[in-house]
């Protein structure tokens, strides 16, 4: 048994997933596999990546397809199939530096333990330059307090999959394709530390058609994810000024549902209500960008 999955959802990325493959090859440790879900594609995707199976390449692939559902349903069917103790999401646009596998499983080897839910380490891009900023200089941290502590740009985070298979899947709305996919971080947090490993171990950039760059369609077009997404933080972020910013992302993404009970509803009324004004502001704001045909 290997070490490592690694795990990467994809839809229509044919043109660009040989970089993550070309990666994997590269690697100086072979001790990993790479579990592809394939959200429905209806380029060749398969095709592709079938012919890179039947090649010698050190480790082991597979496949799986889905039906469409978007990036957290492909989260919820890797979680399904994964029996490796450690595992890594690396999207479909993104790639590996060649020693990412070694440092992650010699540095899990060397400090790794149930104590922790895994291992946070740092993204760079294409020019090498490290992604918003790097980790204190500790051994582990709770991912929402680096946050909270000023950290910024997103990190790659290894997880121990006996850690992520005791949380609930991300939830699934009908007509939607989009939840964020900190829920299931967050509530490792409440738990866990992560081991700090300030290495690049993902190389990433941001596509066009990446959900990165189109937020604001996503807020429109998946309102129930992130107002389920907004209710799970204003629970447990810690700061008052995190808590309301998520206030007024549920104002504005219940007036887009048209949900009247959004007051109700809210874990934190009082701040939903303060939250209101510019709620509606953001509501407006993103009406605007649908008509002007952004969305």
């Amino acid at each position: 048994m290997v070490t490592l999955t690694v795990f990467t959802p994809t839809y229509n990325r044919a043109y660009i997933l040989h970089r993550c493959y070309e990666s994997l090859c590269r690697q100086t440790s072979k001790d990993f596999m790479w579990l592809i879900i394939d959200d429905g594609s209806a380029d060749n995707t398969k095709e592709l990546v079938n012919e890179w199976i039947q090649k010698d390449n050190g480790f082991e692939i597979n496949y799986v397809y889905k039906e469409n559902g978007g990036m957290h349903t492909g989260h919820n069917k890797a979680y399904e199939l994964i029996n490796t103790e450690l595992n890594v999401c690396i999207d479909s646009d993104d790639y590996m530096p060649d020693n990412a596998v070694e440092l992650i499983t010699e540095f899990w080897k060397k400090y790794g333990s149930d104590k922790y839910s895994g291992i946070a380490s740092l993204d760079n891009d294409e020019e090498g330059n490290i992604i918003g900023t790097k980790f204190p200089c500790q051994k582990s941290i709770k991912l929402c307090d680096f946050y909270d502590q000023g950290g910024k740009g997103d990190k790659n985070l290894i997880y121990r999959t006996e850690v992520m298979k005791k949380y609930p899947p991300y939830p699934e709305f009908e007509g939607e394709k989009f939840v964020p996919l900190d829920y299931k971080y967050l509530l490792a947090d409440q738990e866990y530390d992560l081991l700090i490993l300030n290495e690049p171990t993902c190389t990433v950039e941001y596509m066009e058609d990446g959900s990165s760059l189109n937020m604001f369609k996503q807020y429109y077009k998946n309102p129930k994810g992130f107002l389920f997404m907004r209710k799970i933080h204003m629970v447990y972020d810690k700061k008052l000024k995190s808590q309301f910013k998520s206030c007024i992302h549920y104002v504005s993404g219940s007036l887009i549902l048209k949900n009247r009970k959004f007051l109700k509803e809210s874990p934190k009324k009082l701040l939903t209500l303060l939250a209101c004004p510019l709620g509606i502001i953001l509501y407006f704001i993103i009406m605007r960008k649908n008509r002007e045909g952004a969305i």
